[in-house]
């Protein structure tokens, strides 16, 4: 049976089935016509009020290099690592087990070990090295519409994530960009009426490089869903 002929509901779960977190690209750019097919099936997400609330800026080529050098640079000051919207005040309980078992899946695949926080801080920064990807899309909600444009935007990402798996380009959401947003603003023109949501590098997955050896798992649904019969 072909992709075409099969539910809706098993392309969706194939879908999210192969959705990874990409951290090792190759240098290949993806071509226009793929990037433009990407953002016009993530273009149909909902949001409240069909504000669509979601601008987005996409690199290629020279930009992305520049962009990339200006997040690698040393940070000069503390300010500069405030994000637009709050970090987690604390990871708490199977929250805190999940991030761990997440980190720990990642140091294992690409050998940092455990202690080694030389290596752990280099493995950080290909954050901002964008794992090599030769683009990034970041992601920007207005400042007026405060947390529900970034809940709108959270959706955004996710279809893009997977518009774009669907069409054999590998994604990486990533927060760490969002740590340094002005920055982010100054180095792509952005006004300060802009809020950094995100940023989502892709490209093509190198398949070969071991932090793309790994996947983490989900909780069973008895964790997230309560069901209520009256």
């Amino acid at each position: 049976m072909s992709i075409r002929e099969q539910l809706p509901s098993v392309v969706l779960e194939g879908l999210l089935a192969a959705r990874h977190s990409c951290r090792a690209f190759l240098p290949d750019e993806v071509p226009q016509d793929i990037v433009e097919r990407i953002v016009s099936l993530a273009q149909r997400t909902a949001s409240w009020c069909n504000a669509q609330p979601w601008q987005v800026v996409i690199t290629r080529g020279a930009a992305t290099d520049r962009f990339r050098e200006v997040m690698l640079a040393p940070s000069e000051s503390d300010d500069e690592k405030r994000p637009d919207f709050e970090w987690p005040r604390e990871y708490q309980g199977v929250y805190q087990e999940r991030r761990r078992e997440c980190g720990l899946a990642l140091y294992d695949a690409v050998g940092v070990a455990r202690g080694d926080r030389e290596a752990s801080t280099r493995q950080a920064r290909e954050n901002f090295r964008l794992f090599g990807a030769p683009h990034v899309a970041i992601i920007t909600s207005d400042e007026a519409l405060s947390t529900y444009g970034a809940v709108d935007c959270g959706g955004y990402v996710a279809n893009f994530m997977l518009a774009a798996t669907s069409l054999g380009v590998a994604t990486i959401a990533q927060a760490a960009l969002a740590a340094r947003p002005h920055r982010v603003r100054e180095c792509l023109g952005l006004p300060a009426s802009r809020r950094i949501v995100c940023g989502i590098s892709f490209g093509y997955p190198d398949t070969h490089h071991p932090a793309n050896g790994f996947r983490t798992s989900r909780a069973e649904l008895s964790s997230a869903v309560k069901w209520l019969d009256a």
